[in-house]
C-alpha cells in the first residue's frame, strides 16, 4: 500500500485516538487485503502459486504428490509438463519437453524407424523425476513404436598423448628391388619427441 488511510483524512481527525486507532487497524486490513489480491494474481501461473494452489493443480490433474519427497518446484515443474503435453508431437518436442524437465543434456531422444522403436537414454538419480519421464514419454509416444529405456553412467576419461618417431632407411630404389634379399624399409628405433 502507498500511502496510510490516514493521510487522506481531514486535518481534525488526525488528534483524535479512536481516529487514529480505526486508522492503524484499516491500514493493517488493507496490507492483507492487498497481499491475498496479489497472491490470487500469482497463483493464476503454474511457477509462481502458492503450495496450495499447486495440490489444487494436482487434484485436477491427479497427480499423487508426496511433499515429503518431492520438492514444490518440481511439483510445479510437472504441473507445466502435463499442461504442455498436448498433440502434435515429435521427437525433438519430445526432446524439448524430458530436457524442461530433467535437465539440458540429462536425456537422448532416438528413433529406429525401421524397427519401429523409440531408445530413451538418460541419466537420472531421483525415482520422482524418473516416472514422470516415463509418464511423459507414454503420453506422447505414438502407439506404433516400442519405447526402450537406455540408462547411461557418468564418468570421465582421460586422455594422455605423446609424439614419437622412427627413422626410415629405404633399402631400395624404384625398380632395383630384388625379392626376399632385404625389406623394402627398415625403421629406425622409437625416438618420444613429446
Amino acid at each position: 500500500m502507498s500511502k496510510p488511510i490516514q493521510s487522506y483524512w481531514p486535518e481534525y481527525y488526525q488528534d483524535i485516538r479512536d481516529f487514529v486507532e480505526l486508522a492503524r487497524t484499516e491500514d493493517a486490513e488493507l496490507q492483507l487485503t492487498e497481499a491475498a489480491v496479489q497472491q490470487l494474481f500469482d497463483d493464476q501461473f503454474v511457477m509462481t502459486s502458492s503450495p496450495q494452489a499447486v495440490k489444487r493443480r494436482e487434484q485436477m490433474l491427479g497427480i499423487q504428490a508426496d511433499p515429503t519427497t518431492e520438492s514444490l518446484e518440481f511439483r510445479k515443474r510437472r504441473i507445466l509438463n502435463r499442461y504442455q503435453t498436448k498433440p502434435p508431437f515429435t521427437i525433438r518436442y519430445l526432446q524439448q519437453q524430458l530436457d524442461t524437465l530433467v535437465g539440458p543434456g540429462m536425456t537422448i531422444v532416438a528413433v529406429d524407424v525401421e524397427n519401429f522403436l523409440l531408445t530413451v537414454t538418460t541419466n537420472i538419480e531421483n525415482a520422482n523425476v524418473f516416472r514422470e519421464v516415463v509418464y511423459t514419454i507414454d503420453t506422447i509416444k505414438p502407439a506404433n513404436l516400442v519405447y526402450q529405456q537406455n540408462t547411461s553412467l557418468s564418468g570421465s576419461i582421460g586422455l594422455k598423448e605423446h609424439i614419437s618417431r622412427k627413422d626410415v632407411t629405404w633399402n631400395y630404389k624404384l625398380g632395383s628391388w630384388q625379392l626376399g634379399q632385404l625389406p623394402f624399409a627398415t625403421l629406425g628405433p622409437e625416438v618420444i619427441v613429446k
